[in-house]
């Protein structure tokens, strides 16, 4: 064989067999699929996140994120969407990937501390500037010249806790009489001026639109609404009696088997329980459990007497069955309110 012939052979040959030591491996991509007002969230945390991952691992990796009504992400998964964990605001939205899509096991709240639940909130109202309407509790929200704005139950967990809240604070006030705390929802939902899909949305309309006279939403969304825009003066209100707002997290099995992304998900999940990353969740007006950061942000969150969504309803799966599938308690009220 002629000399230069048999060297571009040995060449292509090595090429062919040697690892190429010298260019990097390719790195891996996380997607996170999140509920609609966690965008300036997880826009601090990935970036301290990755840096936390390579200092520990070595391996270089990146973070995308989806965002929109939680409900509709966990549709979105189930029809393709390949994301590898998810960081909802309700864990019916995580259960249904389970029951429709198989797409992890059924005991995910066991898996990670606080029922897979790295923070938590409840519900808060937002008033314009001086609280024109006196707001202060959840029975002040049926007040004639009341108008609210909050997302629509069916396709936000958001306005699910918003939904449960109230309905939990009517029982309390009227004895655990269904009739009568059915009677004051469906005055309740009848002063929603707009039904967005999402939460984001309903700040839009709110904030920019110029909808309404209450905002109700979680109170993080609201301490960053406020932050966000000083020049318009908005207040805070938070209701002596309130409903614990959760926000369950999980990798998806089978996606991150097929994405070969495991134990990177995983780390990211668990990074959420880290001082460094807990301090970044009160910053963003989030209740956590670090016992630094809890007693370090103590004076930024009002007292306030918490029942659970079980403790009043039952399992969430009772709750979806009995006041949010198509013909529920829910569909009743609105079609009442509507005569």
């Amino acid at each position: 064989m002629h000399y230069s012939k048999k060297l571009a052979l040995l060449l292509v040959t090595a090429l062919l067999t040697t690892p190429l030591l010298s260019s990097p491996a390719a790195a891996k991509e996380l997607l996170n699929s999140s509920y609609d007002v966690a965008r300036e969230l997880f826009a601090e945390i990935n970036p301290l996140f990755i840096a936390h991952y390579q200092q520990q691992t070595g391996e270089t990796l990146s973070i995308t994120q989806s965002h929109g009504g939680s409900s509709r992400q966990a549709q979105a998964i189930i029809q393709g969407l390949r994301a590898d964990v998810v960081t909802f605001n309700q864990s019916t939205d995580i259960d249904i990937l389970h029951q429709r899509g198989n797409l992890l096991p059924a005991n995910w709240r066991d898996r990670l501390a606080n029922n897979s639940s790295p923070y938590y909130s409840t519900m808060a109202f937002m008033v314009r500037k001086g609280n024109p309407k006196n707001i202060s509790s959840w029975a002040d929200l049926t007040k004639d010249d009341v108008g609210l704005v909050f997302p629509n139950p069916k396709t936000s967990g958001n306005a699910r806790y918003t939904y449960l809240g109230a309905y939990g604070d009517a029982l309390a006030r009227f004895n655990n009489d269904e009739q009568q705390a059915q009677q004051w929802l469906q005055t309740f939902l009848s002063k929603v001026v707009v039904f967005d899909t999402g939460g984001r949305g309903a700040t839009t309309s709110f904030v920019e639109r110029g909808l309404g006279d209450v905002l109700i939403t979680f109170e993080a969304e609201v301490n960053n609404i406020i932050r966000q825009f000083p020049d318009q003066q908005f207040e805070r209100v938070v209701p002596p009696s309130n409903i614990l707002a959760e926000f369950p997290v999980t990798w998806i099995d089978r996606n991150v088997a097929r994405n070969g992304t495991e134990k990177a998900a995983k780390a990211y999940l668990e990074y959420l329980y880290t001082k460094d990353a807990q301090q970044v969740l009160a910053r963003y007006f989030y209740r956590v459990y670090h016992p630094d950061v809890v007693a370090a942000t103590a004076d930024q969150f009002p007292a306030t007497t918490l029942f659970t969504v079980e403790d009043v309803f039952g399992s969430w799966q009772q709750v979806q069955q009995q006041h949010f599938a198509s013909g529920g308690v829910l569909d009743k009220l609105l079609a009442q309110g509507r005569r």
